[in-house]
């Protein structure tokens, strides 16, 4: 794979792992979790596009994880797969940088 194919797939994944993220804005979670889900929204944001500097990448990813470290549960199961399925693509990119 090429560096440009890495950069693309990094971008997709930056941009999977929002798509569920925001997700969970549409769905009927509690107020704390609520409002976890949407700075980490918000957090991952900086991340889209495909002119983002890597660090720039980077340090957005670590700070979705963190952010979605204090999310035990949302109170609706479509939110909680969102959820998981926002922690392994962050595992996924990280592993890729």
């Amino acid at each position: 794979m090429t560096t440009s194919d890495d950069a693309t797939d990094l971008t997709s994944l930056v941009a999977d792992l929002h798509d569920h993220l925001e997700a969970t804005a549409e769905l009927p979670v509690e107020t704390r979790a609520s409002q976890w889900l949407g700075e980490t929204q918000a957090v991952c944001e900086d991340a889209l596009g495909p002119d983002v500097p890597e660090t720039v990448i980077e340090k957005r990813v670590e700070q979705v994880r963190m952010l979605l470290s204090n999310v035990e549960t949302t109170g609706s199961d479509a939110a909680d797969d969102h959820v998981v399925a926002a922690r392994e693509l962050v595992d996924e990119i990280e592993s890729r940088l």
